[in-house]
């Protein structure tokens, strides 16, 4: 049994495949049928999440430094969702490149180049 649980935009998923010893060994043959030949690395597909992690920390780095409530409004304006914006926000304050201090009302956020 196979279980797929996710969203596909506003919609919720939830699938349950179920697949006897004949089909997981048809799909085991399928898979090393198409397995890629050689060395060449394979290639992770960019989402839409990875895409905009990458924008919200290239606006930080490009700005150096910014109040936690203007990065807010741009990582908003970013995605279209406050929701999502507060969620680059989060993963802004814990990542490695971005140091955060507590400034006179708001904390301000820091690009640091990697040692």
């Amino acid at each position: 049994m196979l279980r797929i649980r996710g969203s596909i935009g506003d919609w919720p998923v939830d699938l349950t495949l179920e697949l006897d010893e004949g089909d997981w060994a048809q799909l085991g043959a399928q898979l090393q049928a198409t397995k890629p030949e050689g060395s060449a690395p394979l290639v992770k597909p960019v989402n839409q999440d990875d895409a905009l992690w990458q924008i919200a920390k290239d606006l930080l780095r490009k700005a150096g430094q910014m109040s936690g409530p203007d990065l807010l409004e741009q990582m908003e304006a970013l995605t279209g969702s406050a929701a999502a914006g507060k969620r680059l926000l989060v993963r802004l304050r814990h990542c490695a490149e971005v140091k955060v201090v507590s400034g006179a009302d708001t904390p301000l956020y820091s690009w640091i180049e990697p040692a």
